[in-house]
C-alpha cells in the first residue's frame, strides 16, 4: 500500500515548493534504490528516464555507453504522474529526499517518475542502521581499499556464512595476499530494510573471518529470481553485476558473491563490465574422513559431501533439529535457531478457502480440535461468526468482501505474531485478498492455504440455508459461484475435495500436512492418529 499526501505549512522541509509537494513513500525497491543513490553507492543523481532504463534493460549500458546492469526507476501511483516535485519519505513518513521531476513515463500501465534527488535528512529508519555506512565513510576508514599495495575483497551475501563459505573466503584472501598485497575483507550484508532477516546470522561469523575484516549492511533491490527462494533466491548475472558496482563504490578491488549453490557464470557477469574483479572459486566439498572442507578436485568423489540446499536447511530448522557441525559453525547455527525457531514455536495462520457449502467450516472445526489435542493454542475465525462479530453491517459487494478478508487477515496476523494458531474459514473468493492476508501474516509467522475444492453442483446440493436458491432468483446479488466469480487458488499448500469423502478424512489430511511441516508435534507412538 502506498502513502500519498500533501505536506502543509507545519512540519515543512526546505523551501515553499517542497512544502507544497506531495509526500510519497516508495515501495521496497524504490526505497532501496533511493538509499543507494543518496549514499553515493550509485553513480547517479537520481532516477532514470525511460530512455536510460530501456537502454540498460536492453544492453546493460546507459545511452552514453557507461555499463550499468539494472534500471534504477521510481514507480508511483497514476495520481502523481503530473507532479513536478515530490518529497520522498521512508515507510514511517520521515522525509528523505526531494525529487525534481524531469520526466513521467509509463510502461504497461505502470507509472514512473525520473529526476534528480536532493537529500533532506539522513535516513534513520531500518534495521541495523548503525552498520549502514556510506561508501565515503567506509573508504575513510584506515586501510580499506583504494590504497596502493592493498586489496579489498568484498563478500556480498544475503545468507549466513557456513563452513564452506568461510573456507572459500579465507582461501581467496590468502591467494590475493600471496601477491604481496595487504588484504582486507569487507562483508556486504544484503538485508531487508524493515526486518533483520538473516543478517544477525551473517554477523555471527565475525570471529571466524580473516583478520582485518569488517561489515557493512545495505539493501539491494530484489529481482524476480532472487525473490523466489527460501533464503535469498537465485542470483542472476545482473544481480551479481549490481552487487559488484555497489561493492566497488566502497573501494573493493575484488568481489565474491555468496549466493548459495552455484551462482551465474562469471563470464556472463563480467560481460556486463563490473568495475572490479568478480572471483569464481571452484566448488568445495566436505571430506568426512579428513574432516575438512576442500576444493572438490581434492576430495574423493565417493565420499564428498555437498553443502545442504537452502530448502534442507529450512526444513531442519523448521523441525527443531540442530544443523550438523560439519556444515555450519556452532555460533552461526545457534543464531539461525533463534531466528528460525521450530515451527511448533512459531505462529501460523491456516486459511481455508472454498465455495459456500464446500465443507470449510466443518473441516476447520475438526482441525482446531486436533491442534488443541496436539498442545497448541488455537483460535477459529469462521466466516459466519466473523460476519456477525467483526464485520457486522458489511454487504456482499466486492469492496465489502475485501474489507472483511482484510479484517480477518489483521486479526490472524496478530494471533500469529504472538505465537498462536489462527484458523480462518471464509470464502475468500479473490486472489488479491488471499495474497494480502498471506503478506500480513508472513510478516510475523507462517501461512498455510487450504483450498477446499468442492464443485459448485455439490455445494449447491448441500444448500441448507437456501442461499444458492435465492442467488439463482436474484434475491442475493453478487453471490460467489453464481453471480460473482470464485478465483481458484494457484498457490494452495493443500487441496482437499470433500466429494465422496468423510469430513474426518479431510481433517486427517490437513493434520498430516501440519505434522509433516513441523507446525504440530508428531503424535506419541502410543496415541492414535486424529
Amino acid at each position: 500500500m502506498v502513502s500519498v499526501h500533501r505536506r502543509g505549512s507545519a512540519g515543512s522541509v526546505g523551501d515553499t515548493d517542497r512544502r507544497d509537494a506531495p509526500v510519497f513513500a516508495p515501495g521496497p525497491d524504490g526505497l532501496a534504490h533511493l538509499e543507494l543513490i543518496l549514499s553515493g553507492a550509485y553513480p547517479f543523481p537520481g532516477f532514470m528516464t525511460r530512455e536510460e532504463a530501456e537502454s540498460v534493460s536492453r544492453s546493460g549500458r546507459l545511452p552514453d555507453g557507461r555499463p550499468w546492469p539494472v534500471p534504477v526507476t521510481l514507480e508511483v501511483p497514476e495520481a502523481l504522474a503530473g507532479e513536478r516535485t515530490l518529497t520522498l519519505t521512508d515507510l514511517e513518513g520521515a522525509p528523505l529526499a526531494s525529487l525534481a521531476v524531469r520526466e513521467h513515463w509509463a510502461d504497461g500501465g505502470t507509472h514512473h517518475l525520473a529526476g534528480d534527488v536532493t537529500m533532506l535528512r539522513p535516513a534513520t529508519y531500518g534495521v541495523l542502521r548503525e552498520l549502514r555506512a556510506t561508501p565515503a565513510q567506509v573508504r575513510a576508514q584506515s586501510g580499506l581499499g583504494g590504497v596502493e599495495g592493498r586489496s579489498l575483497l568484498a563478500v556480498v551475501t544475503d545468507r549466513p556464512l557456513h563452513h564452506r563459505a568461510l573456507h572459500q573466503i579465507r582461501a581467496e584472501a590468502d591467494a590475493l595476499a600471496r601477491g604481496g598485497e595487504r588484504v582486507e575483507v569487507l562483508v556486504v550484508v544484503d538485508a531487508p530494510l524493515e526486518e533483520e532477516g538473516l543478517a544477525p546470522a551473517v554477523l555471527a561469523a565475525e570471529p571466524l573471518l580473516p583478520p582485518r575484516s569488517s561489515f557493512v549492511v545495505l539493501t539491494l533491490p530484489r529481482s524476480a529470481s532472487r525473490a523466489a527462494g527460501a533464503v535469498g533466491g537465485v542470483w542472476n548475472e545482473r544481480d551479481t553485476a549490481l552487487a559488484a558496482h555497489v561493492a566497488a563504490s566502497y573501494g573493493a578491488t575484488h568481489m565474491l558473491a555468496e549466493a548459495g549453490g552455484s551462482g551465474p557464470e562469471t563470464e556472463r557477469v563480467m560481460a556486463l563490465r563490473p568495475p572490479l574483479t568478480v572471483l569464481d572459486p571452484e566448488p568445495w566439498r566436505y571430506d568426512p574422513i579428513e574432516t575438512l572442507w576442500m576444493p572438490f578436485t581434492h576430495v574423493d568423489p565417493r565420499r564428498a559431501l555437498a553443502e545442504p540446499a537452502d530448502a534442507e536447511v529450512e526444513s531442519e530448522l523448521a523441525h527443531g533439529r540442530d544443523l550438523p557441525a560439519w556444515f555450519t559453525p556452532a555460533r552461526v547455527g545457534a543464531e539461525l535457531a533463534r531466528l528460525r525457531p521450530a515451527r511448533t514455536e512459531r505462529g501460523i495462520t491456516l486459511l481455508f478457502t472454498g465455495l459456500s457449502g464446500s465443507g470449510k467450516s466443518t473441516i476447520a472445526r475438526g482441525v482446531c480440535d486436533g491442534i488443541r489435542r496436539a498442545g497448541r493454542s488455537v483460535t477459529l475465525l469462521d466466516g459466519d461468526v466473523v460476519r456477525r462479530m467483526l464485520s457486522k453491517g458489511l454487504t456482499f459487494s466486492r469492496q465489502d468482501r475485501e474489507l472483511n478478508i482484510r479484517r480477518i487477515g489483521y486479526v490472524a496476523s496478530e494471533i500469529t505474531r504472538h505465537g498462536g494458531v489462527a484458523v480462518c474459514a471464509p470464502i475468500a473468493p479473490y486472489e488479491a485478498g488471499r495474497a494480502e492476508v498471506r503478506a500480513m501474516v508472513e510478516e510475523f509467522g507462517d501461512f498455510f492455504l487450504v483450498h477446499v475444492a468442492t464443485p459448485l453442483e455439490v455445494c449447491e446440493s448441500r444448500d441448507r440455508k437456501g442461499l444458492y436458491a435465492q442467488a439463482r432468483t436474484g434475491a442475493i446479488p453478487e453471490f460467489t459461484g453464481i453471480s460473482d466469480p470464485y478465483e481458484t487458488p494457484t498457490d494452495a499448500d493443500l487441496v482437499v475435495d470433500t466429494v465422496d469423502a468423510d469430513p474426518a478424512e479431510s481433517v486427517a489430511a490437513v493434520m498430516h500436512a501440519l505434522r509433516a511441516g513441523g507446525w504440530i508435534p508428531a503424535p506419541d507412538r502410543h496415541m492414535s492418529e486424529d
